[in-house]
């Protein structure tokens, strides 16, 4: 199709604005709610095009200059052109707009919002490397773009993005990708292909491979731990709240973040994870908290376990990944009836599919928190905190 105007009705999940065309729906990313663009739309489906923004013709007043050079070339943010608090106010907007139109929920209490300073907050980042160069893909792509800073990455991690783009041009040309993972004072790195010698002794000039400790917990390198520094503490309260009882449940329990608070809280957890890794971790972090008498851990999928529950625990708490709790896991998390249960979701769409057969089963929704672990990018972590 052929460049057209068009009108933004709203943002949506996922960072585009959504306008129409010819009784299309239209997503165009880098755009705000009340603006007219002009796009160059292309088919995404029978009833579905995208858009590519060419200009604004008439900006909204909530738009501002993007404070990244990378902005809309590199595919980590999608709100750097717009102020905060109005980012925020998007996202609580976007949230009850997915649960209704997924989820058939009419939530029409307060969202709690808790956010940190929106810039240099990420403890770990994804690089990739090619052609001499190290950076990010774009948004949809595999084409690199080269970064020699990020504005939402750590100081630590700035300081090792910006060493390694000044000597990668110096070897020779190899693809690779890379993570970093930082507590600001260690920087830890993964990497996920064979790369030259001269670049793995670079590497280790300046991180290790050995797990760092963040937060007092132990956290190696195939362990999942939340990306924003500033967060973890209100995130932990917001996920635990006043939780007592004699048995609490973590489901998808990573390195402990929330596990060891439980145990000091519940005379008994039950920790379940299906990462080798994790569990490791989790274990290590139990001893070296002294409270190993209280808490068992599971290496299993959490919807197998589940299965073996006979008993409702006073208290579970879920933190799944963007793919949710699933069919299976809501099944038995229905069977086993627990008074009280905390789903952390990173993903509102899954969040709110979840949430649909739980709430058809007797579940109220008793709190909302919207915990922005990711500004300037659509993305953002719920705790929806249930009772039956």
């Amino acid at each position: 199709m052929s460049d057209i105007e068009l009108r933004i009705e709203k943002l949506v999940y996922g960072g585009d604005g959504l306008a129409r065309h010819e009784g299309r729906v239209v997503l165009t990313p880098f755009v705000l709610p009340d603006e007219t663009v002009r796009a160059e739309v292309t088919r995404a489906g029978n009833d579905l095009l995208r858009g590519r923004l060419l200009n604004v013709i008439t900006p909204s007043p909530e738009r501002i200059e993007p404070r990244c050079p990378y902005f809309q070339r590199c595919g980590g943010c999608h709100y750097q052109h717009t102020g905060y608090e109005y980012q925020l106010a998007q996202k609580r907007a976007i949230l009850l707009e997915v649960l209704r139109r997924i989820g058939g929920i009419g939530y029409a209490g307060d969202i709690v919002t808790v956010a940190g300073d929106p810039w240099h907050y990420r403890n770990r980042v994804q690089l990739h490397i090619g052609a001499g160069q190290i950076g990010y893909f774009e948004a949809g792509s595999h084409a690199l773009v080269a970064v020699d800073h990020c504005p939402i990455a750590s100081p630590k991690l700035n300081d090792c993005i910006a060493a390694l783009s000044r000597e990668v041009a110096r070897l020779r040309p190899f693809e690779a990708t890379l993570e970093l993972f930082t507590n600001e004072s260690d920087v830890q790195f993964n990497l996920r292909d064979r790369v030259p010698q001269p670049f793995v002794a670079l590497l280790r000039s300046i991180a290790v491979t050995t797990p760092i400790e963040h937060g007092g917990l132990r956290v190696s390198r195939d362990t999942f731990f939340q990306v924003n520094r500033f967060l973890i503490g209100p995130l932990v309260e917001a996920a635990i709240g006043d939780v007592t009882g004699d048995w609490a449940l973590d489901l998808y329990a990573g390195a402990g973040l929330f596990t060891l608070p439980l145990a000091r809280r519940c005379a008994r957890v039950t920790a379940v994870d299906d990462s080798i890794s994790a569990c490791r971790d989790l274990e290590h972090n139990a001893g070296a908290a002294a409270i190993l008498n209280s808490l068992e851990t599971h290496q299993a999928a959490a919807d197998a376990f589940l299965l073996t529950v006979t008993t409702p625990p006073d208290f579970i708490l879920a933190d799944p990944p963007r793919t949710g709790i699933g069919k299976l896991g809501v099944k038995e998390l229905i069977r086993v009836r627990a008074p009280r249960l905390t789903i952390v979701s990173c993903d509102p769409a899954t969040l709110a599919r979840d949430l649909k057969p739980l709430l058809a089963a007797g579940y109220t929704i008793a709190a909302l928190t919207l915990i922005d672990l990711f500004p300037q990018t659509a993305h953002f972590e719920t705790v929806a905190e249930l009772r039956l």
